[in-house]
């Protein structure tokens, strides 16, 4: 198994995984890094500037991880949805 899975089936995705925990920290760090840089943007710190451009890798790092889990889970739900908007359908008809 790859160190980041690419495809997922939405039994797989809705389960919680490494990829999940590593998610949560990158989405963390970037949150925190952001919010450093910001200030020290600010200041003119050169600091300031490493941070944000630690976050920027922080948050690809977060969308490259958890992206593939979500298209999973949301393709299943849309068929879902799409399947029970089509039983609402038939049976709305047959009232009428």
């Amino acid at each position: 198994m790859s160190f980041l899975r690419r495809e997922w089936t939405a039994q797989e995705a809705d389960r919680w995984t490494r990829h999940d925990l590593l998610a949560c920290i990158f989405g963390v760090l970037a949150f925190v890094l952001v919010t450093i840089g910001v200030a020290g943007s600010l200041l003119l710190q050169t600091w300031g500037f490493i941070s944000l451009g630690l976050s920027i890798i922080f948050t690809w790092l977060t969308f490259k991880v958890i992206d593939p889990k979500l298209r999973a889970l949301s393709e299943n739900f849309e068929d879902r949805q799409a399947d029970f908007l089509d039983a609402v359908e038939r049976q709305n008809r047959w009232e009428r």
